[in-house]
Parts: structure tokens; C-alpha cells; sequence
């Protein structure tokens, strides 16, 4: 079975989910995230910061695990102690996915991470990116074939401190905001027709003046 026929029910448990660097193929519907329920900004009904699971062994004997997980978070891999029972984090970097993001992953708002990169998505980036207002790492890089301009939406996300869409088919102006503008020039690079800051070409470069 493959990893995106998830089925009427979808992961209405789900906070954290990496199946990254394999041989997964396909392209996702557009409902694909629609039952991600539990990648929202709640916390576990029983107010706890960590994930953590404990089991009673007899009355005086606690037995308790405690999540460690290496993610690959704002560029880099990173091995977590404990994880946040608010962490919200999909990696399917390095496979074959393919096909259009769908938009409906605009609604998992708990997310923390989105790590697409290295596939062979085609299609705009979706515009819902925008509701992500808890991202702090996109990485949607490296063989992707993503098109169109960059939407403006992102650069108003105010946690986002590292984005990248290198080696992509964008075009356009890059949308000013202050975590964009604090990228480095390799976030934005391998995308000919993209423009302005970081990136050293303007608006204005590249056109034919004529004098009269």
C-alpha cells in the first residue's frame, strides 16, 4: 500500500511523520490532509508539555518512555530528547512523489516543519501556505519542478526562520517580508526567472532600454 492512499479515515492522530529518503511514489489528492486532525495548536487533553508515555508496572514502579526523534529542521538534522507534545512535523524529502501540493495542506496549522524537497512535485506552491502562521521551516528544494511565482502570503509568516525553493521553475519577484528578506541568496538560487532580494537581480534587470 502506498504511504499516500491513506483512506477515508486519514492520521487523525498524527503530530509527527517522516518517511523520508525512500522510494515512495505517486501524487497526492487534493483532500490528501483534510483528516490530519491532530496537527492542530491543542495540546494533549492531559495538559502535558512532552510527549511521553509511562505504564504502571505495580503500585510503586512507573515505567516511562520518552520520544527521541532526528528531524531535519531549518536546513539541518537535528536529534530531539524530548518532543513537544505541540510539535507538528511532516518530512517526505527524497522520494518520488509527484503532481500538485495539494492546498489542503493550508489546514494542518500546528505544523512546526514541511519538509517536500527533493521530489518531483510540479505545479504553483500552494497558497494556503500562508495560514501556516506556526511554520518556522519550508524546504521545498532540489528536483522539484514548482512554478510560478512565490506567493506573497509567505512573507508574512512571522516564525518562519528558514525557507527554501532553490532548483526550482519560479518566476516572478520574490514577496518582500522580513523573514524572506533574511534568507540567504542559496534559498532562492537555481530558479531563472525569479528576481529582487535576497536574489541580486531587480525587477528591473535583464530589460532592453531603448533611446529615442
Amino acid at each position: 500500500m502506498s504511504p499516500y492512499n491513506q483512506g477515508p479515515l486519514g492520521f487523525p492522530e498524527l503530530r509527527i511523520l517522516d518517511i523520508s529518503h525512500n522510494n515512495f511514489g505517486g501524487s497526492f489528492p487534493a483532500s490528501y490532509f483534510m483528516n490530519w486532525e491532530a496537527l492542530s495548536l491543542k495540546m494533549n487533553e492531559d495538559g502535558s508539555l512532552y510527549m511521553v508515555y509511562s505504564k504502571e508496572a505495580d503500585k510503586n514502579v512507573y515505567y516511562i518512555y520518552e520520544d527521541v526523534i532526528e528531524l531535519q529542521n531549518k536546513g539541518l538534522f537535528m536529534e530531539q530528547m524530548k518532543v513537544l507534545t505541540l510539535y507538528g512535523a511532516i518530512d517526505f524529502s527524497g522520494n518520488r512523489f509527484e503532481g500538485q501540493i495539494p492546498e489542503s495542506v493550508g489546514l494542518l496549522k500546528g505544523l512546526i516543519a514541511l519538509n517536500l524537497s527533493n521530489n518531483v512535485f510540479t505545479g504553483q506552491i500552494p497558497l494556503s501556505l500562508e495560514n501556516l502562521t506556526e511554520l518556522e521551516s519550508l524546504d521545498l528544494s532540489r528536483n522539484n519542478k514548482l512554478s510560478e511565482t512565490i506567493p506573497n502570503g509567505l512573507g508574512s509568516l512571522s516564525f518562519l526562520a528558514y525557507i527554501n525553493v532553490s532548483h526550482n521553475q519560479l518566476k516572478g519577484e520574490i514577496p518582500k517580508g522580513t523573514q524572506i528578506i533574511g534568507q540567504s541568496k542559496s534559498s532562492f538560487d537555481g530558479n531563472a526567472g525569479l528576481c529582487g532580494l535576497p536574489l541580486e537581480q531587480t525587477p528591473l534587470e535583464g530589460m532592453t532600454w531603448f533611446y529615442v
